[in-house]
């Protein structure tokens, strides 16, 4: 594996590590929606129309976009109790063909919520079951641009992986 490639993985491992620091602000407004609606419901017996929308919103956001953070920081769930006894170079393989098998995936997502997304924005779609009708097409952009973050990271996964079946090791500073 060339350093060219192993530089663009590190840039966009840092890329991901950026996003998933700016995405971990969403938990702010989610529990303050959370909060203002206990508060205003037992409190001032007076519920909200808008917070209970609002935080689903807001934590789908949050977990999608916490994606492509949660693989660059190997967060995932993998089945260690075979992984972890292989060697590097196997390691490297298995995860090679996993990634060859999840990009795939990830550009159907891109595309289809590309669409979904599109759709939403030009319609200017509203939750219609909820009385506050927030519009929908921000969320919906969440979508495509999780498939896009997502695409990357595994992009920058499968050259660590090819360069971990290729040589014997993980590059330094991805050890297993």
């Amino acid at each position: 594996m060339t350093d060219p490639l192993l530089r663009a993985a590190r840039a966009i491992d840092r890329l991901s590590l950026w996003s998933g620091r700016l995405v971990a602000w969403l938990i702010v407004p989610m529990v303050l929606c959370l909060v203002w609606e206990v508060a205003a419901r037992y409190l001032f017996m007076a519920p909200t129309v808008w917070a209970y929308d609002l935080t689903y919103m807001l934590y789908g956001t949050f977990f999608m976009l916490g994606s492509a953070y949660t693989l660059a920081k190997k967060g995932h769930i993998r089945t260690d109790t075979f992984y972890g006894d292989w060697s590097p170079r196997t390691q490297g393989i298995v995860d090679s063909l996993c990634y060859l098998l999840f990009i795939p995936a990830l550009v159907a997502m891109l595309w289809v919520g590309w669409f979904y997304f599109q759709r939403s924005f030009l319609q200017g779609e509203r939750i219609v079951t909820s009385p506050w009708m927030p519009i929908v097409w921000p969320f919906k952009f969440v979508i495509p641009l999780t498939a896009a973050m997502l695409l990357l990271q595994s992009l920058s996964e499968l050259i660590k992986s090819l360069h971990a079946a290729r040589t014997g090791h993980w590059p330094a500073g991805d050890a297993r």
